[in-house]
């Protein structure tokens, strides 16, 4: 069962649907059937894409990480007062 990736043309929505022959995509937007499948580009994965990918989620991770340490500290300090 392959994955399309289809526009609305009532809406101008952008989906994505998994369908067995047979069956025709309706949009979950707006629930129309009047939808156009798009061409589907496949995913290409090579050593810079992999080192790119790595570098952005560390850099979301440290992003997170200080600001669950922010929120600690926030939550300690507030406690002191009140403990």
């Amino acid at each position: 069962m392959p994955i399309f990736d289809y526009a609305c043309r009532s809406c101008g929505g952008r989906f994505e649907a998994l369908l067995r022959s047979g069956e025709t995509a309706a949009c979950p937007a707006c629930k129309g059937d009047d939808v156009e499948r798009l061409l589907s580009l496949p995913v290409v994965k090579s050593e810079s894409t992999r080192s790119r990918a790595m570098r952005a989620a560390k850099r979301r991770d440290a992003v997170q990480a200080k600001d669950r340490m922010h929120e600690r500290i926030k939550y300690e300090e507030s406690h002191d007062r009140h403990g």
